[in-house]
Order: structure tokens, then C-alpha cells, then sequence
């Protein structure tokens, strides 16, 4: 028990330290168009590279770049990157048939080019906003068939700003609670529960604390999805949960990854993209 506590001490600290190396890469992001631009808070993340006949058939991690929104306590569009989109894609790449871009993207809603990527992703939409132009492209890539991904938000304040916001976007479409039951629990992966993923200080701490919720009115795990006319989803929202960091931050602490990372935030993540790909 001795032990236990002195270890405690020493491992919050190091996770602390490894924070604020990634606080300070939020000025080295700049206009990077990868996530392989931005500077890693790791010892790195994996590199490979796909036969050169599936060039323009790799799935690509796609993240959107938001501006952060008055509403909600949430933090930006820019959390967990580089290590998070990076990792997830190696992990698709090595636990699947899919052939993946190693280098992941970074997209603003108005480019483009956003409709050359079927699926992507916003972190912590607690704090979004969309301003009227990036409403409507959103919402013509998700009626043309793209998928959204939203992850990494806490309590009902930042629910009711993600909410509205994608409201904006599909004004005919709500949200609903997606069951156990539905196939893309089993797409790849079995999962039998809704199961939350906290931050890697609640994590590694929750190995003798237990808690695991950032907030007082967090504790319950969402999904909830929004289907088009034919039961094909658009839009999926992970609340109560932080698979990013499960992502980004699986080799700072062996227990953080096997009970977090291994457990739920890949196999969810992967279940989700192969469902979405192949649906």
C-alpha cells in the first residue's frame, strides 16, 4: 500500500508534464492540412505506407477545423491531435482489411475537398460552432452521404450546445440513443456495453481512485445517433466519454491501455469506421 501511494504521486506528475508539452503544441499547428504536420507529444507515432494501386482507395482519418463556439466548457477542434488520429489510423491499418492513409487529414467544413472524404471527425463539439456558410456545407455533405463522428464531451451543458449545433445543421433530424443491439456493435469487435474512457489523469488514477467521470453530471456513457430515411447514419455522438485520449495517449500508462485504450476506445472507434465504410 506504501508503494501504491508513492506511485501515485509520481505518475500523476509525469502525465502532467506530458499535458503541458501538448498545451504547448497548440501554436506549432499553424495551417497543417495532416495530422502528420503537427509536431507529436510522444516518442512518435507509427509510419507505413500502402501498395501504391490503392492511392486514391486509403481510408483517410479526417478531422475538422472548427472555431470554438461562446457556448459549453469544452476545450477545441485541435485536442489529441497529432497522437490520437495517427494512432487510430495504425490501429484500422493492423486490425482490419482497410487500407489506410498513414498521414490522417485536417479539413476546415468550407474546403472543398471535404466531400472527397466519407468520414470525419470533431473533438469536444462542448465548444463548437459552425457559422452560417460552414452550416450548409456540413449539412450538404451529410445529406450527400459523409459521415460525423463527435467525441470528447462532458455534462449536459456541452450536450445542449452539440445538439443545437447539429441542429443548425439537420433541422428535420434529432438525435436517439442507439441499443446494444445494433450491428455496429459487432461490426468487428463484440461490445456489450456502453463503457466511458477518461482522460489519461482520470484513468491512471482511477486504478486506485475508481472515479472516472470529468464531471459531477457525466457518469451515464451516451451514444446517440441521427440515421438517414433508410437507417444509414450521419451522425454519431459519444458523450460522457474521451476516446481521443484512449487514442492519443495508450503508451503512457500499461494500465490506462488495457482497461481504456484496448478495452473500448479502439475497438469502438473501429467498429464505428468499418460500419460506416461498409453501410
Amino acid at each position: 500500500m506504501k508503494r501504491r501511494r508513492l506511485l501515485l504521486p509520481l505518475l500523476l506528475l509525469a502525465i502532467g508534464m506530458a499535458s503541458a508539452q501538448r498545451w504547448g503544441r497548440r501554436g506549432e499547428i499553424g495551417d497543417a492540412r495532416t495530422a502528420r504536420e503537427v509536431p507529436s507529444g510522444s516518442t512518435g507515432t507509427p509510419v507505413w505506407e500502402y501498395p501504391e494501386a490503392f492511392k486514391t482507395d486509403v481510408f483517410t482519418f479526417t478531422r475538422i477545423r472548427y472555431e470554438r463556439g461562446g457556448w459549453g466548457r469544452g476545450g477545441g477542434w485541435s485536442t489529441d491531435l497529432p497522437d490520437s488520429d495517427l494512432n487510430l489510423s495504425w490501429r484500422l491499418q493492423q486490425m482490419t482489411s482497410m487500407k489506410v492513409d498513414p498521414d490522417a487529414r485536417i479539413i476546415r467544413p468550407t474546403d472543398p475537398e471535404l466531400m472527397d472524404y466519407p468520414f470525419v471527425y470533431i473533438a469536444e463539439p462542448g465548444a463548437l460552432s459552425f457559422s452560417e456558410e460552414e452550416v450548409l456545407a456540413m449539412r450538404k455533405y451529410l445529406e450527400n452521404g459523409g459521415f460525423l463522428l463527435l467525441d470528447d464531451f462532458w455534462g449536459e451543458e456541452e450536450w445542449e450546445n452539440c445538439e443545437a449545433v447539429i441542429k443548425q445543421v439537420l433541422p428535420e433530424k434529432t438525435f436517439a440513443e442507439i441499443p446494444l443491439t445494433h450491428p455496429i456493435y459487432r461490426s468487428v469487435f463484440t461490445i456489450k456495453e456502453k463503457a466511458q474512457v477518461p482522460n489519461i489523469d482520470l484513468g491512471a488514477a482511477s486504478e486506485y481512485g475508481g472515479r472516472t467521470a470529468e464531471r459531477e453530471d457525466a457518469g451515464e456513457v451516451h451514444h446517440r445517433g441521427i440515421f438517414d430515411d433508410k437507417g444509414r447514419p450521419m451522425v454519431i455522438a459519444l458523450h460522457n466519454t474521451d476516446n481521443g485520449d484512449g487514442w492519443e495517449r495508450e503508451g503512457e500508462s500499461a494500465y490506462y491501455f488495457k482497461q481504456f485504450s484496448e478495452r473500448t476506445a479502439y475497438p469502438l472507434a473501429i467498429n464505428i469506421i468499418f460500419y460506416v465504410m461498409t453501410h
